[in-house]
């Protein structure tokens, strides 16, 4: 089915909630375009809230005293505990008058949050690396030693990391003892601490939309830090031979214990079968486009419009 004979949805207006415009957003406002909606880039840093202006109490430039039809969320900046919690408050209230939040506040929070993507994971049966989050140093020192006497290496990640930045192997690593480092900077004063999986150099990352996995992609890197903006190579992975319906049902099965609208699903090869590393719920996906043969963008906008905003597109009519 080509864009054309695709229902238009009666000029919806959807705010896309970016920290910066490029190639994603372009993306986004061009499949806006073509099932006949407006999109708007808006930085959540510059939304307030103003209960005294209008009926809802926000206020998001270029949209008045009116709310979009429909907000995609794009990217969310770094800041204060205060500042991102007005920014996710933001979505949250967008979500509580009807607004369609995509994904909304909930989901970014499970996600973003990789303690809580390992216990939601954990929870629901979805194979993912043994994993620890403490606040104790001699605790943590204590959970190292006891690995590396084991023979076992653990990675240490921010736990609101993304791009690979601030990893480090703890542990046993190449035939000797690495210890905790200091936890302060990056790390927040939190350990979060994941079982190292021994793989061959690649790993897997799988778009879902709407529930169904629609494209996959091997990430080929020379050490065991598999992120695209950090070096690593494209290279299309099919999601219906091989280990294809593996990858398809585990990052399903993810995306769904998250309770995403769309996810960014990254697997590691295992010994006993792929397991599931992390759960992006502001994924990028200019690498897999270009190695994927349909528009991505266009996937995304048609699930959002013809799956969340169909009663939206009736109360424009009316």
């Amino acid at each position: 089915m080509s864009v054309s004979d695709l229902p238009l949805r009666a000029g919806l207006r959807v705010a896309i909630m970016s920290d910066e415009t490029g190639w994603h957003t372009r993306q986004l406002l061009r499949a806006l375009r073509e099932r006949g909606c407006s999109g708007r880039c808006i930085d959540l840093a510059q939304c307030r809230i103003a209960t005294a202006q209008s009926w809802h109490g926000l206020v998001l430039p270029g949209f008045g005293e009116a709310l979009p039809d429909a907000v995609i969320v794009r990217g969310i900046a770094a800041g204060s505990f205060e500042q991102v919690t007005k920014r996710l408050g933001i979505l949250h209230a967008l979500r509580e008058f009807g607004v369609p939040v995509y994904n909304d506040a909930r989901a970014i929070e499970r996600s973003v949050d990789k303690s809580m993507t390992s216990v939601l994971l954990h929870a629901a049966g979805v194979p993912t690396p043994a994993t620890w989050a403490m606040e104790s140093v001699a605790a943590a020192q204590q959970l190292v030693t006891r690995e590396s006497a084991a023979g076992r290496s653990l990675v240490l990640k921010p736990l609101f990391g993304s791009q690979g930045q601030g990893l480090q192997r703890v542990g046993w690593v190449d035939g000797a003892h690495v210890p905790l480092p200091p936890l302060q900077g990056d790390y927040g004063g939190l350990a979060y601490l994941q079982r190292f999986v021994d793989a061959p150099r690649h790993d897997w990352r799988v778009l879902v939309v709407g529930g169904t996995a629609l494209a996959a992609m091997r990430r080929v890197s020379a050490d065991w830090v598999h992120n695209v903006a950090r070096g690593a190579r494209c290279e299309p992975q099919s999601l219906a031979e091989g280990i294809g319906p593996e990858l398809a049902r585990l990052a399903e099965a993810a995306s769904r214990a998250l309770g995403m609208d769309y996810a960014g699903v990254d697997l590691l090869p295992a010994a006993g079968g792929p397991q599931v590393i992390e759960v992006n719920g502001v994924a990028a996906w200019q690498g897999l486009q270009g190695v994927t043969s349909f528009n991505i963008a266009q996937a995304l906008v048609h699930d959002l419009l013809d799956r969340k905003c169909s009663g939206q597109a009736l109360r424009r009519q009316a």
